[in-house]
C-alpha cells in the first residue's frame, strides 16, 4: 500500500514553469500562500537545500516547486 499525499488526494500541482533563477540567499515559498517561507542555502541540479525561516528546519526541495518572494511580500514579512 502506498500512502497518498494531500497533493495527490486533491490533485494539487506545485510545479510551475516560470523561468525564475533561484540562487542561495533567495527567500522562497512553495505555494501561493504566504507561509512557510524558506531561505535557499544551496542549489544543486534541480534541487535546493532550504531552511524554514520561522522554525529553522532544513529541507530539500525541487526547484520547480519554489517561487521567489516578491519584494512587497518581503516588506510585509519584516513587519
Amino acid at each position: 500500500m502506498t500512502l497518498s499525499s494531500y497533493s495527490d488526494i486533491f490533485g494539487i500541482s506545485h510545479e510551475h514553469t516560470h523561468g525564475e533563477e533561484i540562487l542561495p540567499g533567495d527567500l522562497v515559498q512553495t505555494g501561493l500562500n504566504h507561509y512557510p517561507q524558506f531561505e535557499v542555502l544551496a542549489v544543486s541540479g534541480e534541487k535546493a537545500w532550504v531552511r524554514d525561516v520561522q522554525t529553522g528546519a532544513d529541507h530539500l526541495a525541487q526547484l520547480n516547486r519554489l517561487r521567489k518572494l516578491e519584494s512587497v511580500r518581503l516588506s510585509i514579512a519584516a513587519e
